[in-house]
């Protein structure tokens, strides 16, 4: 008996689903899978011969004909055809990741799968991205919005653990007539174990790289009505040559408290505006008094260490600052939750 899906006349079809042959009581022969333009589309039968699969997608809005035989363990031989069109799909979104190709990132790596348009079907979505890891790294999803989701591991990842997304959408339906338009990819390397502890009451940075301590920083952090929020951070972005700017939190520059000012070095810990960075103007106060704007301040040579030091990825926790609780969703503060906490926050 040989079975065909999509089954005859079907109407719809999700293109990045499987096309397959299946065989009961005997072996796959020929198969044949064409569009209307009498192109063929690659596929492979399975090597116990029990069926045949579909090797790459369909295009959208198309008609296909596929055309399979087989000889039952009685001998004879089957045929057997199906007709079948695929989807138009009322809008395709893409998807881009926060990983570059090849690069080392820190053991608080998330991983931000982002949509250009609303996913209303979340677990269609999660099913199409996939996040592998060697050694094997539990973790999970967690919605920020429509949007955007994040992969985030139990625990810190461990250094030298290969990493590899896979945004498999193409084809796949995510929700209110939405599908996706192109899959993505990426892999990366963790690289050591990085993590700075700035802590507001000593006004030091300490900087461990695989749990041992390598370097002690003097630093000032956010002065009162400035203070920096408290919490673990996650490093974002490397600039060489940025220029602060107190409208990231609502100030203008032109405004009472305002300012604009360029810096060699900054890494960015926020989309509110929390940077470690160079500040050759508080070197005095760094080691003795909070009086930035709510930045770690650092000497120059000291960020451009740590800069040359550290990757995406890297943590960094600030302490006794007399400020708020960090926010999880500003910037990729995924440690500000615990492993509990990030399974059943809610969407």
């Amino acid at each position: 008996m040989l079975t065909l899906t999509p089954a005859k006349d079907a109407k719809n079809v999700a293109p990045g689903e499987p096309v397959s042959v299946s065989v009961a009581d005997g072996k796959v022969g020929e198969v044949s899978l064409t569009g209307a333009d009498g192109k063929a589309v690659a596929g492979k039968p399975r090597a116990d011969g029990s069926g045949w699969d579909s090797a790459e997608p369909l295009g959208y809005n198309k008609t296909y004909k596929l055309t399979a035989t087989a000889t039952g363990s009685d001998g004879k031989p089957v045929t057997s055809e199906t007709t079948f069109s695929t989807v138009k799909p009322a809008r395709q979104l893409d998807v881009s990741v926060n990983l570059v190709e090849g690069e080392t990132v820190g053991v608080g790596m998330p991983l931000i799968f982002t949509f250009t348009g609303n996913v209303t079907d979340k677990p269609a979505a999660e099913k199409a991205l996939k996040v592998t890891a060697e050694p094997a790294t539990e973790g999970a999803f967690r919605w920020s919005g429509d949007k955007q989701v994040t992969w985030r591991p139990k625990d810190y990842w461990k250094s030298g653990t290969k990493i590899k997304v896979a945004a498999a959408v193409y084809g796949k339906p995510l929700g209110g007539g939405s599908y996706g338009r192109e899959d993505k990819g990426a892999s990366a390397t963790v690289g050591d174990k990085l993590v700075a502890v700035a802590d507001g009451q000593t006004h030091q940075m300490t900087v461990t790289i695989n749990d041992k301590e390598v370097k002690t920083m003097p630093t000032s952090m956010g002065k009162p009505g400035h203070n920096t929020p408290q919490g673990t951070y996650t490093v974002m972005s490397e600039h060489t040559g940025y220029t602060m700017n107190s409208a990231t939190y609502g100030v203008p520059e032109d405004a009472p408290g305002g300012y604009s000012t360029f810096v060699q070095y900054a890494v960015r810990l926020s989309w509110s505006g929390i940077f470690y960075h160079s500040a050759p103007w508080s070197v005095r106060q760094q080691g003795h008094s909070n009086v930035s704007h709510g930045c770690l301040n650092l000497s120059t040579e000291n960020t451009k260490w740590l800069m040359d030091t550290s990757k995406k990825g890297d943590v960094v926790t600030v302490q006794n600052s007399g400020g708020p609780k960090l926010e999880p969703t500003d910037g990729w503060s995924v440690w500000q939750l615990s492993w509990d906490e990030w399974r059943t926050a809610a969407n």
